[in-house]
């Protein structure tokens, strides 16, 4: 598959063949990933490739038991890491000033850049990936796991390996939806109720807002999906990490 029917034609797979990815092939998909663009050429990230039962038995209720965590052979964690980059430093009596918010952003950014890199060089070899969205959630049990240092935070986690399904693809705002010519424009009313008028008459959209017992979709998101006590909670979670971590 070439590189844009691969973008164009993203999906998520959650549901994985049990061999797996050829060494070879798989450390070729993430050198590729560490092409990627990054700060001042620091490289503050780290891959934690998880492939034995056993952990990925350990990482799954992390990942709010998400079956995938378990089914995909690979496992891979994105982390932002100033730890080998400050021991770096310490051995050149350089003395590093990276434990604040600024570095775990600047590092988060890294590590993200790097994982949609091998996310993208992996479909593009025909195999199947998920951006799994609780990494940051339970970020503290995740550390315990993988026995990460302190100067290290994981940010996101891709289950990746041969499909064994082929779901349809999810809908996407239109791109005027998105993109601001010059400068930013705000919405209008009239510009939102367009926008998302398809996402809103999809069937199975429809169905969700009948489920769950809702006016709208958008209060599936504000009430059920992602509501503020929670968004709170676990902001209140991440910072006590980025302090644990020495970022804060």
């Amino acid at each position: 598959m070439n590189l844009l029917s691969a973008l164009e034609n993203h999906v998520s797979i959650r549901k994985y063949k049990q061999e797996l990815v050829d060494e070879e092939l798989l450390k070729d998909i993430l050198n590729a990933g560490c092409r990627a663009s990054t700060t001042g050429n620091m490289q503050v990230y780290s891959i934690i490739n998880t492939t034995q039962k056993e952990l990925k038995e350990k990482l799954t209720p992390a990942h709010f038991n998400q079956k995938m965590i378990c089914q995909a052979p690979h496992v891979l964690t994105f982390c932002a890491d100033f730890n080998r980059f400050n021991k770096w430093c310490d051995l050149n009596d350089a003395i590093p000033g990276y434990d604040n918010f600024l570095s775990f952003i600047t590092a988060a950014i890294d590590a993200l850049l790097v994982s949609q890199n091998v996310a993208i060089a992996a479909e593009v070899h025909g195999l199947g990936i998920c951006y799994i969205g609780t990494t940051i959630y339970n970020a503290e049990k995740i550390i315990e796991i993988l026995n990460l240092p302190k100067g290290v935070v994981p940010v996101a986690t891709l289950t990746i390996g041969w499909p064994d399904e082929i779901p349809a693809q999810t809908d996407r705002l239109p791109l005027d939806a998105i993109l601001h010519d010059e400068i930013y424009k705000d919405y209008s009313a009239e510009d939102i109720s367009s926008y998302y008028k398809k996402k809103e008459s999809l069937p199975e959209n429809i169905q969700f807002v009948i489920d769950n017992g809702k006016k709208s979709l958008a209060q599936v998101f504000t009430d059920v999906r992602y509501k503020k006590a929670d968004n709170e909670f676990f902001s209140e979670k991440l910072i006590k990490v980025l302090k644990a971590q020495g970022f804060l």
